[in-house]
């Protein structure tokens, strides 16, 4: 079984997405010291469950407005989706799905950050419904 074990952020302006990423979610940045525009991503202590990530400067067309999620969609856990779906257009983003319930689970949407991308985000509430 393989599993995944790291995430990319795709961004034409990178310094754009460290603030909307830092804005929404309080990661860390830290600039990668190699030949190419990459900066790791810490999203939390190592002694919780997720992944870190990193950030490259995109390369190629960028995502289509409009159109439906051809990727793969990493979700965040947080405490409170309403407080977070009313930081995204304060930090520059968008809703790109609004809030519904996984019944049994909690809560979900989808957000557009500053560069197009599509992430999700869920609230653990075994009483949605």
């Amino acid at each position: 079984m393989s599993r995944i074990v790291h995430f990319e952020v795709h961004a034409a302006e990178p310094e754009r997405a460290i603030r909307f990423y830092t804005s929404m979610f309080d990661w860390d940045f830290i600039k990668w010291e190699g030949p190419v525009d990459y900066w790791l991503i810490r999203t939390g202590p190592e002694d919780e469950p997720g992944i870190d990530g990193g950030l490259a400067r995109r390369r190629g067309v960028p995502p289509e407005e409009g159109a439906a999620v051809n990727c793969y969609t990493c979700v965040v856990q947080v405490a409170d989706l309403d407080a977070c779906l009313k930081k995204i257009p304060a930090a520059g983003g968008s809703i790109a799905l609004p809030k519904m319930a996984v019944p049994g689970v909690g809560w979900t949407a989808y957000g557009k950050d500053t560069e197009g991308n599509i992430f999700g985000m869920m609230q653990p509430d075994p009483n949605a419904a």
